[in-house]
């Protein structure tokens, strides 16, 4: 890919995976990894860094005789995933226009 995702649009994606359901750390990935670039390694600290935050919520699960931790997202991260839903199609709508070779309004 040649576009760099930033942290504020990495946020964004993380936050609208959960809002769709819990996840636990490999399948978060691998539902990013989809549309984006990113490896485990870059997602964790985001994990930790919107639980800090109180976008996310986590809570371990036994399988198999390991545990999972899973990830939710809670009224604060909802409502901060809207704030971004909106500001998204903002964006990308000037972004758009530029690219398309207009002028944005």
């Amino acid at each position: 890919m040649l576009f760099q995702i930033g942290a504020t649009l990495l946020d964004a994606c993380v936050l609208s995976v959960l809002r769709q359901e819990d996840a636990y750390g490999y399948v978060l990935t691998q539902t990013l990894r989809d549309t984006i670039e990113i490896s485990e390694s870059t997602l964790y600290p985001v994990l930790r860094r919107l639980q800090k935050e109180e976008f996310l919520a986590a809570y371990d699960v036994p399988w198999q005789g390991r545990t999972r931790r899973y990830y939710t997202i809670t009224e604060k991260g909802r409502t901060r995933a809207g704030e971004y839903s909106s500001a998204w199609t903002d964006f990308k709508g000037r972004v758009d226009v530029l690219i398309e070779g207009g002028l944005a309004s």
